[in-house]
């Protein structure tokens, strides 16, 4: 009997359907993986920015959690926003217990708006309990910046981040994103296979919201389906990189991506 491949992602809302488990549910459909959430935080956001964030109690997270694991268990499981000490400490503990499911960690720190959403203290915990969990970790310069220490400025310090997340900070892969970088949208990533470089053309768009969100869902719903790093992270950046170039005109901020973008042209989208 075939198996439907299923995904759950840990992270939090995003009343406007750009980001956080909004996006990674758009996502995991488009990826052919049936989706799932956990509710780690209530946020009040569009595509202008942050206006507030209430965090789910710790032990209904962990409900949440065992309610999913308990009946549906996930192929793959992605965290976006989980930004208390105590809610990852609870995370990491539950994850650690389902150690052969691949975890991909999109480390949510800054919303595209550029408001922060994480603080010192829940960073080192994610870098001391998740990080060494994860099958891969997804930062983009600026995160890969404050997780590493190191300057980003080219592919090369790029490089030398991706090796840091994976050589001394425990993770099993990263993919460090090149959006932020000049030139072509190259995101670089290192495994056990070494070093591999993801090209796309560079598009001149601010409709970029949930980007990070849809690129670890699609990571995790590919691995949901038995690929490998590489194939998984291959065939996402090519996902994202057509939801960004054919984006929809929604919002008065930072617009969400496409996620139709691969089956559906804009007129058939359009009224």
């Amino acid at each position: 009997m075939r198996n439907v491949p299923s995904v759950l992602s840990i992270a939090g809302t995003d009343p406007t359907g750009g980001a956080g488990i909004h996006a990674d549910l758009k996502t995991f459909q488009e990826r052919k993986a049936y989706g799932m959430a956990v509710v780690t935080s209530v946020v009040a956001q569009n595509t202008k920015g942050v206006q507030d964030v209430w965090h789910v109690p710790v032990d209904m997270v962990e409900q949440q959690i065992r309610a999913v694991f308990e009946d549906i268990r996930p192929g793959a499981v992605k965290t976006g926003m989980i930004a208390t000490p105590e809610m990852i400490e609870r995370v990491a503990d539950l994850l650690e217990q389902e150690n052969d499911v691949p975890l991909v960690i999109d480390p949510v720190m800054v919303a595209t708006s550029g408001d922060s959403l994480m603080e010192q203290e829940s960073l080192d915990l994610m870098k001391k309990r998740l990080l060494p969990l994860s099958a891969v970790i997804t930062p983009n310069r600026q995160e890969a910046e404050v997780l590493t220490g190191l300057s980003i400025e080219n592919i090369e310090t790029a490089e030398d981040a991706a090796k840091t997340l994976v050589d001394e900070m425990g993770a099993s892969a990263a993919v460090v994103k090149g959006g932020h970088l000049t030139g072509d949208a190259t995101d670089v990533l290192y495994s056990e296979d070494g070093i591999e470089y993801l090209h796309a053309p560079r598009t001149d768009t601010n409709h970029t919201h949930g980007t990070g969100c849809s690129l670890s869902a699609s990571i995790a719903a590919e691995l949901a389906r038995k690929n490998s790093i590489k194939t998984a992270v291959s065939n996402s950046k090519a996902f994202i990189s057509k939801a960004i170039m054919d984006t929809l005109e929604i919002g008065k901020g930072n617009g969400p991506i496409n996620h139709w973008a691969s089956r559906l042209s804009k007129e058939d989208i359009m009224v």
